[in-house]
């Protein structure tokens, strides 16, 4: 298969209707963050046992079509001895990778960040692709502020994102592209319009100087909403919002926005996914690349017990299927009171 055939089929397996993908990776001190809330120690051997439980979801892969790894768990063997990408790939689901290295303060942006991990990705790539990852991740992040992000830290997310998903393409892995416009702070819904505008077209002018092929490739950005500290808007605001700034930044030939979750509750992402498709034809699919706003549900319930996998693994296919649902608009909130 050429690298332009696997870049091709990727994307078909990916961008498939009433799926979304799960973001199950989660940095070494993140997910501790995660099990703490639920009262359990972050050991190899439990986040071992508890991505074994979660990716052996009988039916998850009719609404999940690929799940993002972090590195340590793309080389782990599940509790039956299987390796991860080979467990998701039984369900029909394309294994990927994030391949950031993290981020940090941006010199002489005072506050903004910049995202590390070029260095040697090629190299890493290569090898993360025998084990089995078809896609990649990369997240830049952009604080919001009266005066942030500044033009500096917009062009350099944006150079860094486009060298990323070219070097991907060059290997035939898809990229998926996440520039995060952060939800902190106080700001309003028509400041993060402005700074989702301003990024977003920085981007693609970014991710064209480099030649990336926008038909092979997945955004995932944030939804625009309001800083969470300045209250919540309804859901038909953030479609209205969100969509009119799209339609402004994002080229038709990119086949799948996939958003993220971005801090909202995991009910919260899946009202504001529906009321996005149920504003009209667009020409692009929209779903769900989530973590935490799928996740939280399973992990409250597993609690670190093995024998509570039925119901962590109940709790996990239940979000999926419902914001594989609002993939077409067809989730409504009393689904949630149902089983």
């Amino acid at each position: 298969m050429t690298t332009q055939e696997e870049l091709t089929a990727t994307i078909a397996d990916l961008v498939q209707p009433g799926k979304g993908i799960l973001a199950a990776d989660e940095s070494t001190p993140t997910i501790a963050k995660r099990f703490k809330a639920v009262g359990v120690e972050s050991t190899e051997a439990k986040r071992r046992e508890y991505r074994s439980i979660i990716f052996s979801t009988p039916g998850l892969g009719d609404s999940i079509s690929g799940v993002i790894l972090y590195e340590e768990t793309l080389s782990q063997l599940s509790l039956e001895d299987v390796a991860m990408p080979h467990l998701l790939e039984a369900q029909g689901i394309v294994p990927g990778i994030k391949v950031d290295k993290g981020k940090g303060p941006l010199v002489n942006a005072p506050g903004d960040e910049i995202t590390f991990g070029l260095d040697g990705l090629e190299n890493r790539l290569a090898e993360y692709k025998k084990l089995g990852a078809r896609f990649a991740k990369w997240r830049d992040v952009f604080h919001i502020s009266d005066t942030q992000p500044s033009r500096q830290a917009i062009v350099s997310n944006a150079e860094v994102l486009a060298r990323y998903a070219a070097i991907c393409q060059s290997l035939g892995v898809v990229p998926i592209v996440e520039p995060e416009v952060l939800i902190d702070g106080d700001h309003t819904i028509e400041r993060a319009a402005e700074v989702s505008e301003a990024v977003l077209g920085e981007v693609f002018r970014a991710l064209a100087r480099h030649g990336v092929q926008l038909e092979t490739m997945v955004l995932k950005p944030s939804m625009v909403t309001p800083g969470k500290a300045s209250g919540k808007a309804t859901p038909e605001q953030v479609a209205e919002f969100t969509l009119t700034t799209f339609r402004r930044c994002v080229p038709a030939a990119v086949p799948g926005i996939f958003f993220l979750s971005g801090g909202q509750s995991p009910e919260e992402a899946t009202l504001n996914l529906n009321a996005i498709n149920n504003m009209g034809a667009e020409p692009w699919e929209l779903s769900f690349s989530y973590g935490r706003a799928l996740q939280e549900p399973a992990q409250h319930a597993w609690a670190g017990h093995p024998e509570n996998a039925p119901q962590a693994q109940a709790a996990l296919k239940k979000r999926a299927r419902l914001n594989g649902l609002a993939r077409s608009g067809d989730y409504t909130a009393d689904m949630e009171n149902r089983d």
